[in-house]
């Protein structure tokens, strides 16, 4: 019988922020005022109005809060440091202690803004999306989806999880893309446990709350042990020394940790204890006939005590534990009451605005005037024009071609464009920073900037709100020119062209790929949509890559590999939103 010790003793964690699915009733608890520093239901925060409290934590408060703006339900978490500061006279305002609180609450209010800006910049289903986040009353905020589900330590509690080794690979592929893709940003995690991965009710895990501001706090007022989570935590949090450096093995000994509690029931040995005596027992030794050698010996490898003995990147972990990058996770096994999705649940994972199944396929095509081209993508209306040019051009409404179908006849163009980015070449960094992740339609325009560390060929597609097309956004029509300079930002669109919302309401999704080589597309079945393209879905074939075919001078220097980012862009009609 599996034993579970010890995988929950942490007292700052905000189990509570997550609706846990083994709750009958699950759901925020009134917050009373003044309860431990608590904001009282009622209280607005910009658009948002408080309406229970979640959880409350020694580095932060969580509520459940109604946007009035967009009408939906969120989570609020407020950087409110109980060691470190108090409620203000005026129940609203957060201040510090003491003076000499003061450098350190200012360092952790900068690292939680930080993690907040970092992570509304990513688009992962594998990591905690942040809507919004901005300072208030001395502290800062940010607002987030309800999720609802159970944590890792809590599903292996209620036997919800595949403990097969085709089932952990099913878990631990989209954490380790989500760990990858931070990665990426040159950002770790450094809190990875089994109280910080939440099972959500389609099976999908999601990486909880960055360890780095409370690291701040744990470094400038109490002792690291308190601050980091023994068992999981790498000897190089601990250190002082800086010759033991932080990076990706780091979060990846966590996630080993994590491994070898789920396999073996026990919380590891701290890594300390461990440098004293390490009496752990490799699991190629004590889970022995019950998983594969290689899998257990990649455990051990990234379980490693010193940090150099670890794999150094997230792909050379992956590759030894023998998962393919893209796998899916498998759904959750056995008999635990998760709460359904909400209504705004159904969408989620890939932001597409549902339509009935009776609806005509029309799209309003572009119409071309003298200085002025409307191009309708996809159910994202995003209005490409001429920079400068005011004037608004008719449109017409006719059937659009139709789209060939690959082999595989369920595929849908989101997944799709989900494939390419999950076969791009992890060791290939691509960065994409949009201007605004949150635009209103009729007023803001959409503006993002791409850069690679190595140099290429940019292409830019794009799957809208219907999700029923997949469009080569770029290069296009009025702006052929994609080699990209490694190093150095590319900003789209260019001087000359300008892209607007136009609606309607929804999330458009997005892939900037920089490939090393050029790509021939005309053989790949575009259909010309001015000034972009549509790709049908054969386009892709069943190895869903990236379309076309290279083009080389030399065969023995040609490449098919490429890097990729994803990113999305919402539009509202909600005029008062802001990003």
């Amino acid at each position: 019988e599996t034993r579970l010790q010890g995988a929950s003793d942490d007292d700052d964690r905000l189990d509570t922020l997550w609706i846990v699915g083994d709750d009958p009733e699950p759901g925020p608890s009134p917050a009373p005022a003044g309860l431990g520093g608590t904001l009282p239901v009622g209280t607005r925060l910009a658009e948002f109005e408080i309406t229970g409290l979640i959880g409350q934590g020694g580095f932060g408060i969580v509520y459940r809060a109604h946007d009035h703006s967009l009408g939906r339900d969120v989570a609020i978490k407020e950087f409110m440091p109980l060691s470190l500061a108090v409620r203000g006279d005026d129940g609203l305002s957060v201040r510090v202690r003491s003076h000499a609180n003061a450098e350190v609450f200012g360092s952790a209010l900068r690292s939680f803004m930080n993690e907040a800006r970092l992570l509304a910049q990513f688009d992962h289903p594998s990591l905690v999306k942040v809507f919004r986040f901005w300072e208030v009353g001395g502290t800062a905020c940010m607002a987030m989806p309800l999720y609802r589900g159970m944590t890792l330590w809590r599903g292996l509690e209620a036997g919800i999880v595949d403990l097969s080794e085709t089932g952990l690979k099913g878990l631990l592929a989209p954490l380790l893309e989500a760990i990858e893709t931070i990665h990426a940003a040159g950002v770790y995690h450094r809190d990875i446990s089994p109280d910080n991965i939440l099972i959500l009710a389609d099976g999908r895990p999601l990486l909880l709350d960055f360890g780095a501001a409370r690291q701040i706090i744990g470094d400038g007022t109490q002792n690291i042990t308190s601050i980091l989570k023994p068992g999981y935590a790498p000897i190089e949090q601990y250190a002082g020394d800086s010759t033991l450096r932080q990076g990706p093995w780091t979060d990846i000994y966590a996630l080993a940790a994590v491994l070898h509690f789920v396999i073996m029931g026990v919380k590891p040995e701290p890594s300390v204890g461990r440098m004293l005596r390490d009496s752990s027992r490799p699991l190629a030794e004590s889970a022995k006939g019950r998983f594969s050698e290689a899998f257990l010996q990649a455990i051990d490898h990234g379980f490693s005590l010193m940090p150099e003995a670890r794999p150094r990147s997230v792909a050379e972990f992956r590759l030894a534990l023998g998962i393919t990058p893209g796998t899916v996770p498998l759904p959750v096994t056995g008999g635990a009451a998760f709460e359904p999705p909400g209504p705004e649940r159904g969408a989620e994972r890939k932001g597409i605005a549902s339509r009935p199944a009776s609806a005509g396929r029309k799209r309003a095509l572009a119409v071309a005037v003298p200085a002025l081209i409307v191009a309708v993508l996809a159910g994202a209306f995003v209005a490409l024009r001429p920079a400068g040019d005011k004037t608004v051009a008719p449109s017409v409404e006719t059937p659009a071609p139709a789209v060939l179908q690959s082999p595989t006849a369920a595929a849908k163009p989101v997944d799709l464009l989900e494939q390419i980015y999950l076969h791009r070449e992890a060791e290939h960094t691509v960065t994409v920073l949009p201007d605004r992740t949150l635009v209103r339609i009729n007023k803001d325009r959409l503006r993002f900037g791409i850069r690679s560390d190595r140099g290429g060929y940019l292409y830019v597609f794009m799957v809208g709100t219907d999700g029923q097309h997949l469009y080569m956004l770029f290069p296009n029509e009025l702006d052929k020119e994609n080699r990209m300079t490694p190093g150095v930002d590319l900003s789209l669109p260019r001087r000359g062209w300008a892209m607007e919302a136009s609606g309607p309401p929804g999330t458009n999704h997005f892939v900037a790929v920089v490939a090393d080589q050029p790509r021939e597309l005309s053989a790949a079945g575009l259909v010309r949509v001015p000034p972009f393209a549509e790709l049908p879905l054969s386009a892709l074939g069943d190895g869903a890559r990236l379309p076309g075919r290279v083009r080389c001078d030399k065969a023995d220097s040609c490449s098919e590999g490429y890097g990729a980012a994803s990113f999305s862009i919402e539009e509202t009609d909600v005029q008062s939103a802001r990003p």
